[in-house]
C-alpha cells in the first residue's frame, strides 16, 4: 500500500510538472507574414516564457474563423494545451462576414477549448475605417462581448495603436511589421504569464 501511495505521489508530481503547452489559433498576424518566423510576436514571448514552455503555432495566414473552428478539435485532442490563444477573425471582417457567424465561431472555439481542460485568452481584432462605421463597431464588439460572456483574459484590439503609425505596417498598410511584432508580444505576454504561472 505504502509503494503504491508512493508511485501515486510521483506520478502526481511528474503531471504537476509538465511544462506548459500554449496553443495559439491564428491567421496571417500570428504566422509572421511578410517576415522570418522567428520574427514574429510568437516567437518573441516563447523567448520571454518559463523555460519549457512549448507553443504551438497552428496559425494561417487566410484562416478564417470558420477554417479555424473546423481543425480546433483535432489539434485540442492532439496537443492538450493548458492555454488556447485566439488571435482570429481578421480576414472575416475584411470579407464582410456577417458579425453574429463570426461571434458564434469564437464562441464554439473558445467553449470546446474549455471543455478541453485549457484557458483561454483572447485578443481582439479591428479592421480598418473604410468598412464603415457600422459594419467596424459590430464587428469589434464580437470580441468584447465574447470576453465578457466568457470571463476569459482579453487583449484589446491589438491595432488600436498599430493603424495610427505608418512604421508599424508593412507595405500593404494592412500587416504589422516587424517593429510591430515587439508591440504585439508586450501586450500578449502580461495576460498570458497569469494563465500559466
Amino acid at each position: 500500500t505504502r509503494f503504491l501511495l508512493l508511485s501515486l505521489s510521483l506520478i502526481v508530481t511528474c503531471v504537476s510538472a509538465a511544462p506548459p503547452i500554449v496553443l495559439v489559433i491564428g491567421d496571417s498576424i500570428s504566422a509572421a507574414y511578410g517576415m522570418p518566423e522567428e520574427k514574429g510576436w510568437v516567437s518573441l514571448i516563447h523567448k520571454r516564457l518559463p523555460a519549457g514552455t512549448e507553443i504551438v503555432n497552428a496559425a494561417q495566414s487566410g484562416k478564417t474563423t470558420s477554417g479555424a473552428l473546423r481543425i480546433l478539435p483535432g489539434l485540442l485532442d492532439q496537443h492538450r494545451p493548458q492555454v488556447v490563444i485566439l488571435e482570429i477573425g481578421a480576414n472575416d471582417g475584411l470579407r464582410g462576414h456577417p458579425p453574429d457567424v463570426i461571434k458564434s465561431n469564437l464562441a464554439s472555439m473558445i467553449t470546446q477549448s474549455m471543455q478541453s481542460g485549457a484557458r483561454v485568452l483572447l485578443t481582439a481584432i479591428d479592421i480598418p475605417s473604410n468598412y464603415g462605421s457600422a459594419y467596424r463597431n459590430a464587428f469589434r464588439s464580437v470580441y468584447t462581448k465574447l470576453a465578457a460572456d466568457y470571463d476569459i483574459a482579453f487583449v484589446p484590439s491589438l491595432f488600436d495603436e498599430i493603424f495610427l503609425r505608418p512604421d508599424l505596417l508593412q507595405g500593404d498598410g494592412l500587416h504589422p511589421n516587424e517593429a510591430a511584432q515587439h508591440v504585439i508580444a508586450d501586450r500578449i505576454i502580461l495576460e498570458l504569464k497569469t494563465l500559466i504561472e
